[in-house]
């Protein structure tokens, strides 16, 4: 890709709305949190071997110890501020990004998930002073691994704690799909749903394409707004169909589904199928550091790989902005960003 064409895509106005803020922690920041937390620190070398995985279950071994090394709110607030300077270099006007909850409160009880928050919107509040963006929601995470209890235990932490930090916007669940089915999770759902907050699930990513598309049609009917990855809907023509009708977002999400073994190629994904049966898909970058992306790559790789002009750039940019949980008044400021932006 040409300077001048990745140029365009940085400046093109842009959502990310699959992010997850452990997943923005870099080796050298990964060797930062050792040489605070462990007896004997990774060395840069040995950070950086960690970021290359076998398999989705080792991707997940490696998010955990990633986790391990965020011991404090100061911790937080140190990886926040970078993946917000990161995101304002990349044209990122808006982002909505996971905090592993789940995590922090099972595995390291000594830290309150309101300390965490303090951190990271204090991070949020300076960085918007000083670079004037990007906006940034939050959405708890929790680990479908710990159980429907700790599951529940999250999302009602989350509605209890909006009313303190309004930028928490809504809840998900990510970890190992296979194991456990989203419908066990039907009742924090509904839970949820009626204390206001959105909805998000990653399904269908690891599920294959039997399992898959029926996780698919499941968070559908617990009325989960936002599919998180989505790759098994190639596999079943009438769901796409469904997902098309009713302008359901799939937030895809390239480079992290091959890296992770989830999809065997570029060439394969189902990206292009998806926009052509009139989806709503938007691209992001899930965990960049540890898959060496970014949703700007994501953009430049798929205009490269899919032949996509600059007019279908455009399209894939206000999905992004359709497809956040933004105002209504504050999509229609951002889509006109996008629609007037000609580079």
């Amino acid at each position: 890709m040409t300077e001048t064409k990745r140029g365009w895509l940085r400046g093109l106005p842009k959502a990310e709305i699959h992010l997850h803020l452990e997943g923005t922690i870099t080796p050298e920041t990964l060797v930062t949190l050792s040489q605070r937390h462990d007896k004997t620190p990774f060395t840069l070398e040995e950070a950086r071997a960690l970021y290359s995985y076998k398999d989705f279950p080792h991707f997940l071994s490696i998010f955990r110890l990633l986790n391990d090394h965020l011991q404090t709110p100061e911790d937080y607030s140190l990886i926040a501020r970078a993946m917000m300077q990161n995101l304002h270099e990349q044209g990122v006007v808006h982002a909505e990004v996971y905090i592993a909850w789940g995590n922090i409160l099972h595995f390291r009880p000594h830290l309150k998930v309101e300390d965490v928050m303090n951190a990271v919107e204090g991070a949020r509040l300076q960085i918007e002073r000083e670079l004037g963006g990007p906006s940034i929601f939050w959405i708890a995470d929790a680990s479908r691994s710990l159980g429907v209890e700790a599951t529940g235990v999250v999302f009602r932490m989350a509605a209890e704690l909006r009313e303190r930090f309004p930028t928490i916007v809504g809840v998900g669940i990510g970890g190992n799909e296979t194991d456990n089915p989203i419908e066990w999770f039907r009742d924090p759902y509904r839970k949820a749903k009626e204390a206001g907050l959105r909805l998000t699930a990653h399904v269908g990513e690891t599920t294959g394409p039997i399992k898959g598309p029926l996780q698919i049609r499941e968070a559908l009917a617990m009325d989960v707004e936002r599919i998180g990855h989505g790759l098994a809907a190639q596999h079943d023509e009438e769901l796409m169909d469904i997902l098309a009708k009713r302008q359901i977002p799939v937030e895809i999400n390239i480079t992290s589904n091959i890296l992770t073994g989830c999809c065997p190629s570029v060439e394969v994904h189902p990206l292009p199928q998806y926009l052509q049966r009139g989806m709503l898909c938007t691209l992001n970058s899930d965990d960049p550091t540890m898959f060496g992306c970014s949703c700007l790559g994501e953009y430049a790789l798929a205009s490269e790989s899919y032949h996509l002009g600059l007019e279908e750039m455009k399209g894939l940019a206000r999905n992004s902005i359709n497809a956040s949980f933004l105002s209504d008044e504050r999509k229609m400021e951002l889509i006109n960003r996008v629609d007037n932006y000609s580079g």
